[in-house]
């Protein structure tokens, strides 16, 4: 229970500052939604179905890796990282609790950026919005690991597309080929992979 109302407690802070920042969020859903629309206008009429995904899931993925780049960005500001890394709790609640809030920035996204796609494109079907979601799993679980690493380093901006692009990859092919239980995997062994090291990344950066 006390592992829980860490994981809670960390993950309110994290929405209640954007919510008073509004800065994370507005960023993601005017970069989605411009993605969406500079790919309507630049391509020919009648861009097929599979194209069209794969347009899709390229801007999600640079939305995401935009908000991952801001989600240690209070901690950076007000030096407080290594404040929020001796609190009195297990270091994977930390984790935990910024990936609940990175998903939480995603599904906002998504709720914009996928009825904007509907509109530019083809309609969205229920199989893809599935990927989507469970996309959304792996992405906000190792993103939050890699964010951790970069923002310990002098070119955060810079290294953390470095890690988070190629493990990204993965998501892209699963979420264009439809395969759920491929993203269900990712999510699985990943997510375990991130919360099994989070603890050693910070106490080495």
């Amino acid at each position: 229970m006390t592992y829980a109302r860490d994981v809670a407690a960390l993950a309110r802070k994290d929405l209640l500052l954007e919510l008073r920042a509004k800065e994370t969020l507005p960023s993601m859903l005017l970069f989605v939604v411009s993605a969406l629309a500079i790919f309507h206008f630049a391509l020919p009429h009648g861009t097929g179905a599979v194209a069209a995904l794969g347009l899709l899931w390229a801007a999600l993925i640079f939305t995401a890796l935009l908000g991952l780049t801001r989600a240690f960005v209070p901690e950076r500001e007000q030096g407080m990282f290594d404040a929020l890394v001796l609190t009195p709790c297990d270091r994977s609640a930390i984790w935990l609790a910024k990936t609940l809030s990175v998903f939480a920035f995603l599904v906002a996204a998504e709720v914009v950026a996928l009825p904007a796609f509907g509109v530019f494109f083809a309609g969205v079907s229920a199989r893809t919005v599935a990927a989507v979601a469970l996309a959304d799993v792996g992405i906000a679980a190792v993103g939050t690991l890699f964010g951790a690493i970069a923002v310990a380093g002098r070119a955060r901006e810079l290294l953390l597309p470095l890690l988070f692009l190629p493990a990204a990859i993965p998501v892209v092919v699963g979420g264009v080929g439809g395969y759920l239980w491929f993203l269900a995997l990712y999510d699985a062994i990943f997510g375990l992979l991130a919360w099994a090291t989070f603890e050693y990344v910070v106490a080495e950066s």
